[in-house]
């Protein structure tokens, strides 16, 4: 029960209830009783929600955050692995640091560190969500815990070689699927495209005349204006006349271009090692703040790994 006591300067209402104390001064004793009763009220049903396994908590993310989401099939994946760990099983309000430490160093251990990484986004992001909307939790037991060092850039990229024996290995049929996974790689070295925006883009958003392509729906969910070079508007050209242009799924392209690389004998190489490519030469024709408006990177600092000009090119600018 809460105590309510008199003092010089009004009424101290006391509350001590599952572990947890509260007090505040107020001017009449019935205010007093009002607050004690309503914090009583809080901190009961606290406790009680606390109590919510981590697994129905990832389930209600799944439902009211992930579904309204883009990336909704990724997290949805995710969150099925998240419920077979050992921290699922336990209520959210008895999870710690250590859990996500040991959940951590397990998964370490069979995936890459960027994976994990991008794991952790979304356990922060279940948490904060508990935390801050739904009233489960007051901290967050992942605040503090250590992320896996960012993974070096990848420089990988396609060499003239390569670009030749997948395009022998691809085909020049582009009423074929395979011939056309190739003709949208190009179109990506051309555009800086990701594989989900070239299978996307519809001819109602393509304006060949201007050499301009409207994407609607992107990773960061901005929309995107994308300027057409003069090989990226014979690309679109050369295809059979469908919708989407590129007549093509998403995991129709993943399949093809695994089985035309491999065929060609080219290892390591990914379809998004093409916006690398495209990166990397739009780079010596535009300035920075152009190239994030072409690719989309809201974060400046992550394009300049695509400028690989020496000291001598720079210098040979300044004349």
């Amino acid at each position: 029960m809460a105590s309510i006591r008199r003092i010089k300067t009004g009424y101290r209402a006391e509350v001590a209830r599952k572990g947890v104390r509260k007090s505040r001064v107020f001017p009449s004793k019935a205010a007093a009783k009002e607050w004690a009763a309503r914090e009583e009220y809080l901190i009961t049903n606290a406790v009680s929600s606390s109590r919510l396994l981590f697994s129905e908590v990832l389930d209600r993310y799944a439902r009211e955050v992930s579904s309204a989401k883009r990336g909704a099939r990724w997290e949805a994946i995710r969150i099925e692995k998240f419920q077979l760990e050992p921290l699922a099983k336990k209520p959210i309000g008895d999870l710690a640091a250590s859990d996500f430490a040991a959940w951590r160093d397990r998964r370490l251990r069979s995936v890459a560190p960027g994976s994990v990484r991008r794991e952790m986004v979304l356990l922060s992001s279940v948490l904060n969500v508990a935390k801050r909307e739904w009233g489960l939790i007051t901290e967050s037991p992942l605040t503090g815990v250590r992320k896996p060092t960012e993974p070096p850039h990848r420089e990988r990229l396609p060499t003239a070689d390569e670009m030749e024996r997948l395009a022998v290995s691809a085909g020049e049929d582009l009423s074929t699927a395979t011939a056309r996974a190739y003709h949208a790689f190009l179109f990506s070295c051309e555009t800086a495209m990701r594989a989900g925006e070239v299978v996307g883009l519809t001819w109602d958003r393509v304006d060949l005349v201007r050499r301009v392509a409207r994407l609607t729906e992107t990773k960061n969910g901005t929309a995107r204006d994308v300027p057409l070079s003069s090989e990226a508007v014979r690309l679109l050209e050369a295809l059979p006349k469908s919708d989407p242009v590129f007549a093509l799924t998403s995991r129709q392209l993943d399949a093809l271009w695994r089985k035309l690389r491999d065929r060609a004998g080219v290892e390591g190489l990914t379809f998004h090692d093409g916006r690398a490519e495209a990166l990397t030469r739009l780079s010596k024709k535009v300035n920075v703040l152009d190239l994030a408006r072409i690719s989309g990177h809201k974060d400046i600092k992550m394009l300049m790994t695509y400028y690989r000009e020496t000291m001598t090119d720079i210098a040979k600018k300044l004349d």
